[in-house]
């Protein structure tokens, strides 16, 4: 069987809608709350908010340290050795091809 790994970012992202989604449900058990449902929701946001900020500091910086991999291009190993190679002839003090030494 294969190892299937769910990226961060949907998984980040799923428990950040759960973080808002059970203290609202919990909420709108109240009566209070079943009139106002905006004021429910907005007190959700900050339990979802207050939570996120608690609990899921890994999950974050796993979710933006893959989403910075993804967007480093990757360069073949031959243009880096040119670009090395480039780089150590442009630095002053470097002799050039017709000076003698």
């Amino acid at each position: 069987m294969r190892d299937v790994k769910a990226r961060p970012a949907i998984v980040y992202s799923v428990l950040r809608i759960l973080a808002f989604l059970v203290p609202f449900g919990i909420l709108m058990l109240f009566p209070i709350f079943r009139e106002l449902y905006w004021l429910a929701a907005v007190f959700a946001a900050l339990i979802g908010l207050s939570l996120s900020l608690l609990f899921l500091r890994r999950p974050l910086a796993e979710a933006t340290a893959d989403l910075g991999n993804r967007r480093t291009p990757r360069r073949p190993a031959a243009e880096v050795d040119a670009e090395a190679e480039d780089s150590a002839t442009d630095e002053p003090g470097a002799a050039s091809a017709g000076e003698p030494r």
